[in-house]
């Protein structure tokens, strides 16, 4: 997928001198943090081996209702609007995870089921609250969410900060292993890793430095890449550090030999299912703040469907067992190049679901060809 990521990169920047521009670039990440949001948040049910399909209306709810409780109207501070969206759309999850595991239905069927019924639940809301159907964003914190950047300085600091931290992780974590005897990776490896980030960092930080306004000076990081890789972080170190990450692991593997284990896989497929609906209701901020509001007629039926793409396409595999969170890091970037370059190069709408299509058949094909061959393998 990497591979591919380049090719479309270059392809389009063939075809659109204007791709690789600052501009565009920091546009570009700012499409793809819904993407990637909603990616993470599908991944904890693809890891299961589970899927959920309202991810993208619960998106939707999530930032409409920040929108709402945030405008004059209402009044309420930021955060409370926040908790109240976010616990909602947790809410949201448990529910479905509770009827899929206590009444022991497909989850494909119930969050289908659940997708119409979220979808009605928003279109209610926003044709009642206000005239017109529309919640427009009236908080500046949640404007900027996507709208606001770092200084450049900050963004220096921060872009230092990840290649530092990540060379501390490696280190420590090579080191740990050799001391428990393990096999451990050449150091070239890291080398080259290491210094492909710091490369890849010091190029972002040029273009989110440079000037990007017309009038009035745009520079910086814009708010939202810190705050994705914070979030990326932290689920991260969920997945790969702790005891809950390994049992997700487990269940994914194999759901019969993690109960025999004594692992409660009821209360942690419950768990995977509040954790998809809480990301999505995250990424539903950054959606709504981008848009600069909501309304029934912007409601986005394919958000549900990128919310899958966008983990698959990155390379979490669809029968469980087997996937990272940087996969819908890699996944959401992707799918907003093609979204991004096939604007730019002004190919018809319609082909957009085409290209991501062949892409996400791709993706699952790989998938499914090697668990095959590590099936043969064992």
């Amino acid at each position: 997928m990497l591979i591919a990521l380049v090719v479309l990169i270059i392809y389009f920047q063939i075809r659109s001198s204007v791709f690789l521009s600052a501009d565009n670039v920091t546009n570009l990440f700012i499409q793809g943090v819904a993407f990637i949001l909603l990616g993470m948040g599908e991944t904890w049910l693809l890891l299961l081996g589970e899927i959920d399909l309202s991810l993208g209306w619960v998106a939707g709810l999530s930032g409409s209702m920040a929108a709402i409780f945030t405008n004059v109207q209402f009044g309420w501070p930021w955060p409370l609007a926040f908790l109240a969206a976010l616990a909602a759309c947790t809410a949201i999850g448990a529910t479905w995870g509770f009827i899929v595991v206590r009444l022991k239905l497909p989850s494909f069927i119930v969050t289908l089921a659940g997708s119409f019924i979220v979808e009605g639940l928003l279109l209610y809301i926003l044709d009642h609250v206000f005239e017109g159907g529309t919640a427009p964003v009236e908080n500046n914190v949640l404007s900027n969410l996507t709208n606001g950047s770092l200084t450049p300085t900050f963004t220096w600091i921060f872009v230092v900060a990840v290649v530092a931290g990540s060379a501390a992780i490696m280190i420590v974590r090579e080191r740990a292993r050799r001391v428990a005897g393990l096999v451990v990776a050449p150091l070239y490896r890291i080398v080259v890793k290491l210094v492909a980030l710091a490369v890849l960092g010091t190029v972002m930080a040029i273009l989110f430095n440079s000037n990007r306004g017309t009038f009035v000076p745009i520079e910086g990081m814009p708010f939202a890449v810190p705050l994705i890789f914070g979030i990326l972080a932290v689920y991260s170190f969920l997945l790969s550090r702790t005891k809950f990450g390994r049992y997700m692991y487990a269940i994914g593997g194999n759901t019969e030999a993690a109960r025999r284990a004594g692992i409660p896989v009821n209360r942690y497929r419950i768990y995977a299912f509040m954790l998809g609906g809480f990301t999505a209701g995250v990424g539903g901020l950054f959606y709504v703040s981008r848009l600069g509001g909501y309304s029934s007629s912007s409601t986005d039926s394919t958000l549900v469907l990128y919310a899958v793409a966008a983990a698959v396409i990155g390379g979490t595999s669809l029968y469980g067992g087997r996937g990272k969170m940087i996969n819908p890091v890699v996944g959401g970037i992707i799918l907003a190049v093609i979204y991004n370059g096939l604007v730019l190069t002004q190919v018809s709408p319609p082909m957009e679901f085409v290209v991501i299509g062949v892409v996400l058949l791709g993706a699952v094909t790989v998938d499914s060809l090697a668990r095959r061959s590590q099936t043969l393998l064992k």
